[in-house]
């Protein structure tokens, strides 16, 4: 039987265990993938702290993957060994809640996430179900695939199903693991691409991600220097502040739409009148299925779109896990079995 590392928490708030393992078989219906690179993610944190209800322990992080099917399970035609694939926070669902018999598989209602349903990215090797996943343009990097597959796809696919279109004024708020990307993203769609973050700082590396114009929030009225550029018809909100969020509802245009993508304990505070006169609205969203995580890959590599990364051996984990927790990491942390 082959061994392998894999990176554990053997119960919740426990700290993390490099373990050898027997590499698992891929039951029917599933792959086996040799991971090449994982992205950390802060959403690690309700598998490192046991947040996540129902979670069995022990269990091995890691929902941004990048690698290679080693190995597949019985009635896995569509795939072959060798090929490159991604696995992100969607992963896998079970195709006959009503949810999924309407073809919303992200709001499945028995949906399976990497790391937390079962053992993830953190390790030598990992078990995926078929659904779960997506083609790798040969062109993109296992690193730079990794967070591609969280980070990525929910900014991506917040941002091609808002409704704006070329030309339109979007705002993303907070340049960080989110954000960064979003900037870079609104660029290359077209849109008239406005960074928001704190302090003078920021502005160099919000234009050099692609930004028309950035916003100190820390010096300037948010919602006054939106209104100045004619209203933003989408706000990407990135940053973890209901507050911030709230401070920038007065930026949008007619018909905007403020998009939650950056998780808050804070409310967001909604001026009535201001939304039912300007027709605006204020959306949560997602991630994606693997298919939109495909989608992301794909335009990625075509529009050289790409995450600031900091690399870590797997042996490094409980490193690179605090260096993301921090929040000092520039911006995406992954880590790299083997290396």
């Amino acid at each position: 039987m082959r061994k392998m590392k894999a990176v554990q928490v053997k119960n919740a708030g426990g700290p993390f265990e490099i373990v050898e393992r027997d590499v698992p078989e891929p039951p029917e219906g599933h792959v086996l993938i040799k991971v090449r690179a994982c992205g950390i993610c802060h959403s690690d944190s309700l598998t490192k702290e046991g947040h996540w209800p129902g979670l069995q322990f022990p269990r091995v992080p890691g929902h941004e993957i990048a690698g290679v099917i080693d190995k597949l399970g019985a009635r896995v035609d569509e795939w072959k060994v060798g090929q490159r694939v991604g696995v992100g926070w969607h992963g896998g669902h079970c195709g006959h809640c009503e949810n999924c018999r309407r073809g919303d598989f992200v709001a499945c209602k028995s949906a399976l996430i990497p790391g937390i349903s079962y053992d993830g990215g953190y390790a030598d090797y990992m078990v995926a179900p078929r659904e779960a996943l997506a083609r790798m343009p040969d062109d993109l990097s296992d690193v730079d695939a990794a967070p591609l597959l969280c980070a990525g796809i929910t900014t991506f696919n917040a941002l091609r199903n808002s409704g704006a279109r070329a030309g339109n004024v979007v705002a993303i708020l907070g340049i960080g693991g989110l954000g960064h990307l979003g900037v870079q993203y609104a660029n290359k769609m077209g849109f008239v691409t406005v960074a928001i973050a704190r302090g003078p700082d920021k502005g160099p590396l919000a234009k050099q991600l692609g930004a028309h114009h950035y916003i100190d929030s820390a010096s300037q009225n948010v919602a006054e220097a939106l209104q100045a550029l004619g209203g933003a018809r989408v706000i990407l909100a990135t940053a973890t502040s209901g507050k911030a969020m709230t401070a920038a509802l007065g930026g949008l245009g007619s018909n905007g739409k403020l998009i939650m993508i950056g998780v808050s304990q804070e409310p967001v505070e909604v001026p009535i009148t201001q939304f039912v006169l300007g027709r605006q609205s204020v959306q949560g969203w997602p991630s994606g299925t693997s298919a939109d995580s495909q989608d992301t890959l794909a335009f990625s590599a075509l529009s050289g779109v790409k995450p600031m990364i900091e690399e870590y051996p797997l042996s490094q984990a409980a490193e690179a896990y605090d260096r993301m927790m921090s929040g000092k990491a520039r911006f995406r942390v992954v880590l790299k079995p083997g290396a």
